[in-house]
């Protein structure tokens, strides 16, 4: 059974690192070591970071493992 992400992800462009962590995708810590490893495209406005709606579920579709 595929996860549906799209489902799963409230509807917005744009969620800050404290939106993603209460959603309870990425911790706030685990998601600046992506952004500093340039593994996850983000956005900064200001001095505040955020990443894409489009960007998470990518990001979850390509680190799913799925079961048999």
């Amino acid at each position: 059974m595929k996860t549906n992400y799209d489902e799963l992800i409230p509807r917005g462009v744009l969620f800050n690192l404290k939106e993603i962590e209460e959603m309870m995708i990425l911790k706030v810590d685990m998601a600046k070591k992506l952004i500093y490893n340039r593994e996850i495209e983000f956005v900064k406005i200001g001095k505040k970071i955020h990443i894409s709606r489009a960007t998470l579920i990518n990001f979850l579709e390509k680190n799913t493992i799925e079961t048999i």
